[in-house]
């Protein structure tokens, strides 16, 4: 019987468990319309499985919206606005070139976003190709169900322009999600977009490690990485604010540039140069500070690194509310543009010792 008792109330603290992260998921979906598993395993303390199974067993019972990497609340479950001020229900296409890393938090805050909205999203995705990035364009206006189109195509080498100017001419409005057009185009129809101000981010990293006392920073990009030119851009206007040197992009070593610190761009980047320096006997962040540009899964590194984070879920969020505007009141509104300023989530990796002391 003692023992009967002791599995019984085994059983019982493990229900409550889940009862609480439940009761933790839902309040967290309530306050910001999208959550992420990574975020709540690292909150609650649990392994990223024992959330994507929470986030099963609500959304069995039609309380949350399973979307890669985390949930979204039901549009039945979020309040709507009243009757005379309430949009016409949209069905929205969205074709991204991944499902997998940066993107699943920006199609977790245009889902949060049209759930509040009562507009569908139709989610496709693509690669990073043109050709592909067309056929699933189309595809989602020959089926003649969408009434707008968020679109992030590739934009790079001499495609681009052609590309932009086929968007153009689609007969549906479009928006632009962390993409851009180069320039101007005398188009019967400009396209908007949002997307995150990767330039802004990467000023933001400069002098955080210039506060730190650091005088010799390097810039690691990401080869073929939309984001490079921005962050380029970016690095070159911090340097020559800040009165510090900007030849070290993409260094090969540290030691003989004299290099204290360095922005790596992005998370897994950042973590091999942070494991290869442990394996040279660098220390991190007292020999060399490091700032990975992404913020996905920094916090896992060792030490944890400190991280630009780009909004992407606001960025998604922002994207679907663009476009319902634009849908309501038509031509009577601007085209519009808007960046979206990214966050510094500062740890370890770049402390001067004074700070961590």
């Amino acid at each position: 019987m003692v023992r009967s008792r002791s599995v019984g109330n085994a059983t019982n603290r493990t229900t409550l468990f889940s009862v609480q992260r439940h009761e933790h998921l839902l309040t967290e979906l309530r306050r910001s319309g999208a959550v992420r598993v990574s975020d709540l395993a690292r909150d609650l303390g649990v392994s990223e499985l024992t959330i994507r199974r929470d986030i099963a067993a609500l959304a069995a019972r039609n309380l949350v919206h399973r979307v890669h990497g985390g949930a979204t609340l039901p549009a039945a479950t979020r309040p709507l606005p009243p009757r005379a001020t309430r949009p016409a229900t949209f069905t929205i296409g969205m074709v991204v070139p991944s499902l997998d890393f940066y993107w699943p938090p920006i199609v977790a805050g245009a889902r949060a976003a049209g759930a509040a909205l009562g507009v569908n999203v139709q989610l496709r995705g693509s690669s990073y190709d043109p050709e592909e990035d067309r056929r699933q364009i189309a595809r989602l206006v020959d089926a003649g169900q969408v009434q707008g189109l968020l679109l992030a195509p590739c934009l790079d080498g001499e495609d681009a322009d052609r590309m932009i100017g086929w968007i153009t001419r689609l007969p549906v409005p479009t928006i632009l999600v962390e993409r851009q057009p180069r320039r101007w185009t005398a188009a019967p129809r400009q396209v908007e977009w949002v997307r995150s101000d990767h330039s802004l981010g990467l000023e933001i990293a400069v002098n955080h490690l210039y506060d730190q006392g650091h005088r010799r920073i390097g810039l690691v990009l990401s080869g073929g990485s939309p984001t490079s030119a921005y962050l380029l851009r970016g690095w070159h206007r911090a340097c020559a604010d800040l009165g510090i040197p900007d030849d070290a992009v993409n260094p090969r070593h540290t030691v003989g540039l004299g290099l204290t610190a360095l922005i790596v761009h992005s998370d897994p980047q950042a973590i091999a140069v942070a494991q290869a320096c442990a394996e040279q006997g660098i220390r991190v962040p007292d020999d060399l500070a490091i700032v990975s540009y992404d913020d996905e899964v920094a916090h896992l590194a060792s030490p944890p690194l400190t991280a630009i984070r780009p909004s992407k879920n606001h960025v998604g969020r922002t994207a679907v509310e663009l476009m319902v505007s634009r849908l309501i009141d038509g031509d009577r509104r601007p085209v519009q543009g808007v960046l979206v300023a990214p966050e510094l989530v500062v740890r370890q990796s770049s402390l001067a010792r004074r700070v961590r002391a």
